[in-house]
Parts: structure tokens; C-alpha cells; sequence
């Protein structure tokens, strides 16, 4: 990008979209990759591989989407705030799958309605810093942007940006979705045996009896529709299971963005459901504009910096013919922030008339720094914003559709209390995210039933 001034309007209306148009505009939180002849030698190599998603796939995501803002569904998004090419092995990913699961299985029976499961991961590699830089005792290197970029190790080389691990992720990406299929398709959701589900460790949960009971009183349910029916439910062998990730790096992106037979426009085919982080959520930027042309469901994390005429922005240019299913806005304002700015936003949306999914993400406003330097979230401020949220929205005529998490089915000691009341000396037993901490298997499942707990209190 050079100084000039771009005139973004004038640019959007006179050209007609293609998947690198956004590479007029200006495009924050990207790689510098010193060697452009090897980047570009790797993007060719990506836009031939087959693509990681399909659009039948994307499609019937967008349209469960529009029916979670009709209030027909929730809307359940988790998992690692950053994946790791180390962890894609078959316990990290089976362990994943089953808490998603396994909190689908709540919120089904508590809320009573189908769940839309999405999981963050299958591409989850890129990570926006807040600096270029790093630096450490007097030595700077490139900060390190996920392993889709560079590795985390800090020496000049890991740190180095390197276009063969755009190659990687894509197998990596493959791999894990092919692996979740087999996974799902082999009936390993099966709603028959919900006891499959469990961990190993779940014995030793505050919450197992409670557990315990829920999938008691599910299969009875089961068994009994089959009664009455005279048949087997064959279908509650499988559920539908669709990915995402924040598409931080545009020209991943770009590689894997294609036109298919029999469907108009063109389809982001890395992920089912991309979204854009509060930090490139600029109008004016890159990836609003990539996302402008693309047909998947689109998310935008929206923070407590995000002001109304930004929102209807945002809604008028990404979604101009108000399209059911296309618009997710995840708010992420922080347990002390989110009565002042939520309620202005909800307001502003209503007034536009385009359709929506809110979901709340009571991850990202609630991170702070223990006195001996280790990040953390207290499950009381995770667990206040969400109810705040839910509350927030009833009270303005609007509907919280929805729950963004940052989890993992291992047990780690990333966040601080939950049902174990876990605190500060404890982060250091199990401490594994190299990037965000995350809720545990057990404080995943505390939250979904809290969460059940708050709308019936509503109801």
C-alpha cells in the first residue's frame, strides 16, 4: 500500500468484485513475508488443492443461521482461541468434538430447540497481534502471528514468516475435517449412547451427577419417540457439525475463494463460517471488502469501541439486501462495559430492519494479567457477561441467539473458577494455550447449563 488517498466508495461502486479486490484497500494485521516470489509460488499451490468445505455445506449453515434469528435455534461457536500444528492429533480433536457436544446436548434439552454446532477450528491458525515486534531482552523479532505464519519460538528463523505454512494449515485444516466427519458420519454423536461423550476425567466433576441426569432423562426421551413411532431414530445417529475461524489472512483466504457449478457468486471454501476480528472490522479496510463479496454467513466481533453508525456501516455494505442467515454480530464488550454499550448498538440494528443473529462472546472483554504475569479470565465475569447479555436483549426487544467460547475438551487450568473454584495457584498446573486462556471441559459444561438456567428464568 502506498500513502495515497483511497476513495473506498467510488472504488466499491465502479468495480465489480473478484476475490483479490481487497487488495486495494488497506489491509491490517497481515504477514510481511520477505520473499514475494515464494508467497506467490505458494497461493498458485493452494489454488489448485481441493477446497476444505463445500457450498451445499455453507449454504445450509446460512440457512440454520436464519433460523437461529427467527429464534428457532442457538447458535453454539467454540473452541481454541489459536490451534497448533502440534495438536492435530486424533485425543485433542475427539476431546473438542465431545464437549461441543456435550454442551449441544444441554442446551437441546434445556432450551428446547436444535442447536447450530460450530467449532473453531480446522484453520484457527492465524492470530492478530497488537504489535509487529516483539521483544525481549533487548533482542527484536516479528511478533508471532499463529502457525499459519511462524512459529513461536523465539529465534529469527521460527520467527520468520514463512509461505510453506500456508501449504501446512490447508493439511492440517483437511486432516482435522475429514477426521470430524468420520467422526460424526460414524455416529460418534449418537443420541442413543450420550455416555459415549464423556471424558475420562468427568467422574471427578462437581457437575457429573447433574450431567448424569440430563443424559438419563434425553435417552429416555429417545426411547420413547421410538416407541411410539414404531421405528428407530436413525437420524440422532448424526448432527450437522460445520467450522470456522477468523479469516485474518487475506490471501489464504484469496487462494481458496472459488465459483462452483450450478451457484451464483463465490464461496470462501477454507471454512464454513469466517468471521472478521474487532481489529480489522475498519469499513473502510481489506477485509470488509473481501467479506463484501463472498457468500458464506459472515461473523463480526463487534467491542466496546464499536459505535452505531459503524454497525449500520457494516450492515449496509456486507449484507445490502438484507439476506436472512448472512449477518452474525458477536458482541465482546466485558462484564463492567456491556450495560453502557450494548443497548445503543441493539437499538441501532433494530433501526436498520436487517436481520441479525447476536451472540455473545464473554471470552475476549474479560481477560487480565495475574500478578506473576499469567493471562486469565474469572469465570464469574465469563458467566456475568453472558447473563447480562441475555438480559440486555430481552429487555430491548431483541434476542440473544447465541454463545461464542474459547474452550478445550483437555483438562487444563486456564481460567480461574467454575465449579472447582479454581484460583491462581492452580493456573499453573495445567496451563497449555500459548495464545488465550480457555475454558475447561467442566467449566464449558457449567456454562452451557447456566446459560439454560438464565432463559428459563426469562421464559
Amino acid at each position: 500500500m502506498n500513502d495515497e488517498v483511497i476513495d473506498v466508495d467510488s472504488l466499491r461502486k465502479e468495480s465489480n468484485w473478484q476475490p483479490a479486490s481487497w487488495q486495494a484497500f488497506e489491509a491490517k494485521q497481515q504477514a510481511h513475508y520477505p520473499d514475494q516470489a515464494a508467497l506467490q509460488a505458494a497461493l498458485d499451490e493452494l489454488s489448485s488443492l481441493p477446497p476444505l468445505v463445500t457450498s451445499w455445506e455453507i449454504l445450509s449453515l446460512k440457512e440454520q443461521i436464519a433460523q437461529a434469528q427467527a429464534g428457532e435455534r442457538f447458535f453454539l461457536q467454540g473452541g481454541d482461541c489459536a490451534e497448533s500444528f502440534a495438536e492435530c492429533n486424533s485425543d485433542v480433536i475427539t476431546n473438542r468434538l465431545k464437549v461441543l457436544l456435550q454442551m449441544s446436548l444441554a442446551l437441546t434439552h434445556g432450551l428446547q430447540k436444535p442447536v447450530v454446532r460450530v467449532g473453531r477450528f480446522a484453520g484457527q491458525y492465524a492470530k492478530p497481534r497488537s504489535s509487529d515486534v516483539e521483544t525481549r531482552d533487548g533482542v527484536t523479532l516479528p511478533s508471532y502471528r499463529g502457525d499459519l505464519v511462524n512459529s513461536v519460538e523465539f529465534t529469527a528463523e521460527a520467527r520468520r514468516p514463512d509461505p510453506q505454512r500456508l501449504i501446512h494449515g490447508h493439511a492440517m485444516s483437511s486432516m482435522t475435517m475429514n477426521f470430524v466427519r468420520a467422526l460424526v458420519d460414524g455416529g460418534f454423536a449418537d443420541l442413543h449412547h450420550p455416555e459415549y461423550w464423556n471424558l475420562s476425567w468427568v467422574k471427578h466433576s462437581p457437575l457429573a451427577e447433574e450431567f448424569q441426569r440430563l443424559a438419563d432423562s434425553l435417552g429416555r426421551a429417545v426411547n420413547f419417540m421410538e416407541t411410539i413411532s414404531g421405528r428407530r431414530a436413525g437420524a440422532l445417529k448424526r448432527v450437522d457439525f460445520y467450522t470456522s475461524h477468523e479469516a485474518l489472512h487475506l490471501h489464504y483466504e484469496q487462494a481458496s475463494t472459488r465459483q462452483v457449478p450450478r451457484q451464483t457468486g463465490w464461496f470462501d471454501l477454507t471454512t464454513h463460517f469466517p468471521w472478521i476480528g474487532m481489529r480489522t472490522a475498519d469499513v473502510d479496510g481489506a477485509h470488509v471488502e473481501y467479506f463484501r463479496g463472498i457468500r458464506n454467513p459472515v461473523g463480526i466481533k463487534i467491542g466496546p469501541g464499536a459505535d452505531a453508525v459503524q454497525v449500520q456501516k457494516l450492515l449496509e455494505i456486507l449484507n445490502p439486501q438484507s439476506e436472512p442467515g448472512r449477518m452474525v454480530l458477536i458482541h465482546r464488550m466485558g462484564a463492567s462495559r456491556i450495560e453502557e454499550k450494548l443497548p445503543p448498538l441493539i437499538r441501532a440494528v433494530q433501526d436498520t430492519g436487517s436481520p441479525v443473529l447476536w451472540v455473545c462472546d464473554p471470552m475476549h472483554g474479560n481477560t487480565e494479567t495475574t500478578g506473576s504475569g499469567i493471562k486469565t479470565r474469572r469465570f464469574r465475569n465469563i458467566m456475568s457477561e453472558m447473563e447480562l447479555a441475555i438480559e440486555l436483549h430481552h429487555q430491548n426487544s431483541s434476542h440473544l441467539g447465541g454463545a461464542h467460547l474459547e474452550l478445550t475438551g483437555e483438562d487444563v487450568t486456564e481460567c480461574t473458577g467454575g465449579a472447582r473454584n479454581l484460583d491462581e495457584t492452580d493456573l499453573e498446573r495445567a496451563y497449555k494455550s500459548i495464545v488465550d486462556p480457555r475454558l475447561n471441559y467442566e467449566q464449558a459444561l457449567e456454562l452451557s447449563m447456566l446459560i439454560v438456567s438464565k432463559f428459563e428464568k426469562l421464559a
